[in-house]
């Protein structure tokens, strides 16, 4: 086992007073080192050799981290997208694949953003190291409630193993991405949370209803809206329509009393609203909020 860095440490998340908090947790400045960049692709590249500490055979990064990411432990192929400001927190040893898995074990995250990983008392001793030695928490530990954080300035993909379980398939990736952009800075900070949201702005041919899809597939499940970014000319009238499946969903829109309702899940479902007036308007299932089911339209 390598020696703890003495420039990147973990601490308990109650403990030593006077620390900085992020993320509900407390370390030093020093754990808040910026990340290398590393190739905005799913192929990392070899370790710069101005890193301070080198990586041993084993824990050179993968060629694919897609195929390297295969047997993660708790991995469903979906990445967790996270927006501009966000404080993500991943569970170390989740309480199940007895305690050998994070949560989430892969995330994207814009840059600049700050990364925690707080032990859960689940699967006994952890830590958390990148491949190409970019972070490293240091010592195992088993505690809950210890926490480690990370700040990620600039683009890249940084594979990272629990060591003593890496065999086990305990390990996860942090993919660091400008976040899809619109051209449009309210609809882009709205949905930069949306693993459905690609940037793409779908245009209505300005015959008949423009028509949305309630619980089609994306962010894990169906739990989505299609078109995700529709934009239209004043007085048109935009159809919801729901599939059935995800769920019960509803639309419920931010700043605007425009609401569909109750949650519902039948797929004859449907909800209609004329949008008069130039402007942004963002929406939500509000159930599925949290998990990226958002939309946008825009009027102009």
């Amino acid at each position: 086992m390598r020696q703890p860095s003495t420039r990147r440490r973990f601490l308990q998340c109650t403990a030593l007073a006077g620390l900085t908090a992020v993320a509900g947790c407390t370390s030093t400045d020093e754990t808040a080192q910026a990340a290398g960049a590393t190739p905005d692709s799913e192929t990392t590249a070899a370790p710069s050799t101005t890193e301070t500490a080198t990586p041993t055979p084993e824990q050179t990064p993968p060629e694919s981290v897609s195929e390297w990411l295969t047997d993660a432990n708790g991995y469903d192929g979906e990445r967790r997208r996270y927006g501009i400001r966000a404080r993500p927190t991943i569970g170390v040893g989740h309480p199940t694949d007895d305690g050998l898995a994070f949560t989430h074990p892969v995330i994207e995250v814009p840059p600049m953003t700050t990364v925690a990983w707080e032990w859960t008392g689940h699967g006994g001793q952890h830590n958390v190291v990148a491949l190409d030695g970019t972070f490293d928490s240091g010592r195992t530990n088993a505690q809950d409630g210890t926490c480690y954080k990370y700040f990620f300035e600039k683009t890249g993909v940084y594979p990272y193993v629990s060591e003593p379980h890496r065999e086990d398939g305990m390990k996860g990736a942090v993919f660091v991405r400008e976040p899809p952009s619109t051209g449009y800075e309210a609809v882009d900070e709205w949905l930069a949370a949306s693993g459905s949201f690609d940037g793409t702005v779908t245009d209505h041919d300005g015959s008949g209803p423009a028509t949305v899809t309630v619980g089609a597939e994306g962010n894990g499940g169906h739990f989505a809206f299609s078109p995700t970014v529709l934009r239209i000319s004043p007085g048109t009238t935009v159809r919801w329509n729901w599939t059935g499946e995800g769920g019960a969903h509803n639309v419920v829109f931010e700043d605007h009393d425009i609401r569909s309702g109750q949650v519902d899940h039948e797929p004859s479902t449907t909800f209609e609203h004329t949008f008069e007036s130039d402007g942004i308007y963002r929406y939500a299932c509000a159930p599925h909020r949290a998990l990226g089911q958002r939309g946008a339209i825009i009027v102009e």
